[in-house]
């Protein structure tokens, strides 16, 4: 599916004010700034027609098995009956109330018990719509496993569904329309900002604990510690993990990449180039923003979208490492506003918890996480021994908002917690002025860490591309080895 494509359509949408900002109630009853009103799309075939077809898209790019095709009423009725009837296939129409006369059927069309019936959905925000029409078929014999919708909200639906046995394959996600949004001038920084703290303070699935307490904070729950080696994938679905650290185990699981690199360039337009051409080859892309030359809020707008269209994360890496309230203003404001940006940032422990407080109460609201320097790859690094094991155990205490640590190795069991390491090249060695080099091989097998983070030996490169996908199979082939060494 073209990301191209899916940002002229989110364009579109917001054209004909199906997408409003505001103060609005939800189903739930919550007040949002954002709403999705996809019932105005009726009105506009065009704009309908392209609609299902990205719906259908998704339902190729993702394989699904299913028998017979139900909308949820009534918003998704006539894109259910679009697709069904442009592709051949059969469709059921779930009544929200049984009539009282003639069959008095719940659910219209022909169908066998033990059909497994796709729901199609055009916005989800808990998920307790596609529910209750997986409920109102199950009751009928049918199966239902997955849903597809075109919009989600991003505040638990995709969660409860899973937790329920049903997978969710959203077409665009909230992070996607308002990045869009951004990017082209319809809405301003202030106007994103707000609804993703909104978004991210009205999270609306709770698991259920075993003692059916639903509401134990996340950083409060039982650890989760393992001497055998997790897969990215295993470890993303951890209770404990960090949800950044876990979007970020699922882009390398996806893309097959353990690959970071360090963007240590001074032009903007440099730099765009680099995350565009670079992009499919990486997880990860590690920036120093105070030594571009030409840094504007469109450069870090177009960034964003970058990021989203090539799905990589964005760490800014500023080492913080002053008082609380300092690096609050440091983050939050000034020249270059970090956290409406970048998705990881890091910082020294040095000043002590007070930083990572500071940091956080910018950055956790926005669903921003932190990596706390424990180990850097400079000759003669005072971060060592006790300072590390200190740096560890505040990350444990923190680790609502502290995702990992950038190190020369894994320090902790702790399978929740991000090791990126610094200073890979393809041969081991040094420079002139300290800087420490290890190989992909060495760092992900011999010392365990998680992600190679690599600048000069891409950068340096007379190509770039073929340098990072060298490095990308390099990083990728010594993961597989260490999985490979523990049976998995």
């Amino acid at each position: 599916m073209e990301s191209a494509s899916i940002d002229t359509l989110i364009l579109k949408l917001h054209d004909v004010n199906a997408v409003k900002f505001g103060e609005y109630r939800l189903k739930s009853g919550l007040m949002t700034p954002i709403y999705i009103d996809l019932r105005v799309v009726v009105s506009y075939p065009a704009i309908m027609n392209q609609v299902s077809n990205f719906i259908y898209q998704r339902v190729l790019e993702k394989g699904l098995q299913f028998d017979l095709v139900c909308g949820v009423p009534y918003t998704a009725l006539p894109l259910a009956t679009i697709i069904c009837s442009t592709h051949g296939l059969p469709m059921l129409i779930r009544r929200k109330e049984a009539k009282d006369y003639g069959t008095k059927r719940m659910v219209e069309g022909s169908f066998h018990e033990g059909d497994t019936c796709l729901i199609i959905e055009d916005t989800v925000t808990s998920g307790s719509s596609i529910m209750e029409t997986a409920e109102v078929l199950c009751k009928e014999g049918l199966k239902v496993t997955d849903a597809i919708v075109l919009m989600d909200r991003e505040q638990g639906g995709v969660e409860m569904l899973a937790s329920q046995g049903i997978v969710l394959h959203p077409v665009i996600s909230m992070s996607k329309l308002l990045n869009v949004l951004l990017a082209a001038g319809r809405i301003d920084t202030q106007t994103a900002q707000s609804v993703r703290k909104f978004i991210l303070a009205n999270n609306t699935f709770r698991p259920k604990e075993k003692n059916g307490n639903s509401d134990v904070p996340v950083h409060k729950k039982q650890r989760v510690e393992h001497n055998l080696q997790l897969s990215y994938a295993d470890r993303a679905e951890l209770p404990n993990v960090h949800p950044l650290a876990s979007k970020l185990l699922k882009i390398m699981e996806e893309k097959q990449s353990n690959l970071c690199v360090s963007a240590d360039v001074t032009s903007s337009e440099e730099l765009l180039q680099l995350a565009d051409s670079l992009g499919p080859k990486i997880c990860m892309l590690k920036t120093h923003i105070d030594i571009l030359k030409d840094c504007t809020v469109a450069f870090t707008q177009k960034l964003q979208a970058l990021a989203e269209k090539h799905n990589f994360l964005i760490f800014e890496d500023r080492k913080f490492a002053d008082i609380g309230n300092t690096v609050k203003n440091q983050y939050e404001g000034g020249l270059y506003q970090i956290s409406s940006w970048s998705h990881i940032v890091n910082a020294h422990a040095v000043p002590g918890p007070g930083v990572v407080k500071g940091l956080s109460a910018v950055g956790k609201p926005l669903g921003r996480g932190c990596l706390l320097i424990a180990q850097m790859s400079s000759q003669g690094s005072l971060a060592t021994g006790e300072y590390t094991n200190a740096v560890v155990k505040m990350a444990e205490e923190h680790s609502d908002f502290v995702l990992g640590f950038i190190c020369g190795s894994k320090i902790t069991k702790r399978p929740e917690f991000i090791h990126m390491t610094p200073g890979v090249q393809m041969q081991t060695g040094g420079d002139a002025l300290g800087q420490q080099y290890a190989t992909p091989e060495e760092v992900i097998c011999s010392k365990g860490s998680d992600v190679i983070i690599v600048g000069r030996g891409v950068l340096e490169a007379a190509d770039r591309l073929k340098a990072a996908e060298t490095y990308r199979k390099s990083g990728w082939d010594a993961y597989e080895k260490r999985m490979g060494h523990n049976g998995q």
